[in-house]
């Protein structure tokens, strides 16, 4: 997908899409994914790796980084968030 969203309401469209497009996926699609080679180009370089070890070592640990980097800018701005919210507690 093009990176071309120039608004906030460019953005919220831009999820709703993701969201209709995630709605298609059934948890049978997910089958077997744990085995099956997932092929990446970052840049010039490719990678291919297990779908366990994509999701352990690539997926969730950028999740993550990019989760924590915007709740952190958000509190830095003054939107009262705590840890309690972070972990799900509150």
């Amino acid at each position: 997908y093009e990176d071309n969203e120039a608004s906030f309401a460019d953005l919220q469209a831009r999820i709703a899409k993701t969201v209709d497009h995630l709605a298609t996926f059934s948890a049978a699609d997910m089958d077997g994914s744990d085995d099956r080679m997932i092929e990446l180009k970052l840049g010039q370089r490719e990678f291919s790796m297990a779908g366990m070890q994509y999701l352990l070592h690539l997926a969730m640990p950028n999740f993550y980084f990019h989760l924590t980097t915007a709740y952190d800018i958000l509190r830095h701005n003054g939107v009262p968030l705590s840890k309690a919210i972070f972990m799900g507690s509150r």
